[in-house]
C-alpha cells in the first residue's frame, strides 16, 4: 500500500525555494561559515555543503503540514553542516524550522520545545565556560540560543497571541449568537404578548357576534331579529374600541397622548353586564383589587373574560359563576358553566384561550386547571370549571 506523502503549503514551497537558491547563491561564490582549518569541520571542500543544504530546504517543504518531523530531520541536518564548513543560510532555515515547529505543532509541542531549547542553551553555554574558562566559550551558549532557543520563543509568543485573537474571536461570535437568540426570544415573547392581547379583546366580542347573527338568520322574528343586532352593533362598537387601545399601544407616534390604562379588577362588572347582555346568566363574586399588582390584575380580568368568552360559544344552558378570593398572598379564580350539550348554535373555537390562559397564569409562577369536573349540585351532571392561582408577592413577578 503507497504511503501518501503530506501536501506542502503554496507558501512553504516559496520558502523552500526561495532558501534553496539562496543557498545556491553563497555555495556558488564559496562563502561558509567557518574555515577548512577549522578543528570541527570533518568534511571540507564545497561540495559537502549541499547535502545539508538540500535536506534542509525539504524540510522547509514540510514545515507546516509535519512540524515536528521537520525539525528533527532538520536538526539531523544541522549537525551535519556543522561538520562541514557551513552555510549561513542552512543555520536561518533552522530557525525557522524551529519557529514552524512552535507555531504550527501541537499543543504539547509548543510547550516543550521553549522548554528544551532554553535548557539546552543554558547548558551549552555554562559547560563550556565551565571546561575551558575563558569568556570566548559564552559564545557557544549565545549561538546555540540565537538558533534555537529564540526562535521556538518567537513561535510561542506569536502562537499565544493567535490563540488569543482565535478566542476572542469566538466569544464574540459566541456574543453575537447570544445577542440574536435574546433578540427573537424576545421578539417571540412579545409577538405571543400581543397574540394573547389581541385574542382576548376581540374574541368575546366576535363570539357574540356570530352567535347572534346565527340566530337572527335562523329565527324569523322581527323582534329578535332587531334583538340580536342590537347585541351586534354594541359588540362591533366595544371590539373597535378595545382594537383601537390596542393600536395606540403599539404605536410610536401617539405623541403626548398616554394609551388607554390596561383593565382592572373594577371592571368585572362592565364585563359580566356585556356577558349577561349576550345572553348569559353570570353570578358574580369578586374581591376589591386594591393593593394588587397590576399584572395580576391584568391577568385575572383576561382570564374571566376569556372563561365568559368560552361560555358564551360553548357552555349549555345554566347559570356561569365566576369567583375570585384572596387569601395567603395569592388570588383564586374560579370561572364555572354548565358543560353538556347545547341546543343554541356553537360558535367555532382553536382553543388559543385557553393556552393564552395558561400562558399568562404561568408568567406570573401561579397555577392554572380547566377541564370538566363533577357538579355538585347535581346527581351525575358535569360543569367546566377553569381554576386559577396567582401570588401577590413581588418576589413572584416576572
Amino acid at each position: 500500500m503507497a504511503v501518501r506523502l503530506p501536501r506542502p503549503h503554496r507558501f512553504d514551497a516559496y520558502v523552500a525555494s526561495a532558501a534553496l537558491l539562496g543557498g545556491l547563491l553563497l555555495w556558488g561564490i564559496g562563502l561558509g561559515v567557518r574555515p577548512a582549518d577549522d578543528p570541527i569541520v570533518l568534511f571540507d571542500g564545497r561540495w559537502p555543503l549541499l547535502v545539508p543544504l538540500v535536506v534542509m530546504a525539504g524540510c522547509e517543504l514540510l514545515r507546516r503540514s509535519t512540524p515536528r518531523t521537520s525539525l528533527l530531520i532538520g536538526t539531523a541536518a544541522l549537525v551535519g553542516d556543522t561538520l562541514t564548513q557551513g552555510s549561513l543560510v542552512t543555520l536561518i532555515m533552522y530557525t525557522d524550522l524551529m519557529y514552524a515547529a512552535v507555531l504550527y505543532g501541537t499543543p504539547a509541542s509548543a510547550r516543550r520545545i521553549p522548554w528544551i531549547t532554553g535548557l539546552f542553551t543554558v547548558a551549552a553555554t555554562l559547560v563550556p565556560f565551565a571546561v575551558w574558562r575563558v569568556p570566548e566559550a559564552l559564545l557557544i551558549g549565545v549561538a546555540v540560543g540565537v538558533v534555537s532557543f529564540a526562535p521556538a520563543s518567537t513561535g510561542l509568543i506569536v502562537r499565544s497571541h493567535r490563540e488569543a485573537a482565535d478566542a476572542a474571536l469566538l466569544r464574540a461570535e459566541q456574543t453575537a449568537l447570544l445577542a440574536e437568540m435574546d433578540r427573537v426570544q424576545a421578539v417571540t415573547a412579545e409577538r405571543s404578548r400581543m397574540a394573547r392581547e389581541l385574542h382576548d379583546m376581540v374574541a368575546n366580542h366576535l363570539s357574540a357576534i356570530a352567535i347572534h347573527s346565527t340566530a337572527a338568520l335562523s329565527l324569523d322574528d322581527p323582534a329578535t331579529t332587531r334583538q340580536a343586532l342590537g347585541v351586534i352593533r354594541e359588540n362591533s362598537v366595544e371590539g373597535l374600541a378595545e382594537m383601537r387601545r390596542l393600536i395606540g399601544i403599539l404605536r410610536d407616534d401617539v405623541g403626548e397622548k398616554e394609551p388607554a390604562a390596561a383593565p382592572t379588577l373594577d371592571g368585572l362588572d362592565a364585563l359580566v353586564g356585556g356577558a349577561r347582555a349576550n345572553g348569559l346568566d353570570v353570578v358574580l363574586e369578586t374581591v376589591s383589587g386594591e393593593g394588587l399588582p397590576a399584572p395580576v390584575e391584568l391577568a385575572a380580568y383576561r382570564i374571566v373574560q376569556e372563561s365568559l368568552t368560552n361560555a358564551l360559544k360553548h357552555a349549555s344552558r345554566g347559570t356561569v359563576r365566576v369567583g375570585l378570593t384572596r387569601r395567603d398572598d395569592v388570588l383564586c379564580i374560579r370561572v364555572t358553566s354548565p358543560y353538556g350539550e347545547r341546543e343554541a348554535p356553537r360558535a367555532p373555537g382553536s382553543g388559543a384561550g385557553l393556552v393564552g390562559m395558561r400562558e399568562r397564569v404561568a408568567l406570573l409562577h401561579g397555577t392554572f386547571e380547566a377541564g370538566p369536573v363533577a357538579d355538585p349540585d347535581s346527581a351525575g351532571g358535569k360543569i367546566w370549571c377553569v381554576r386559577a392561582a396567582l401570588p401577590l408577592t413581588e418576589g413572584d413577578l416576572p
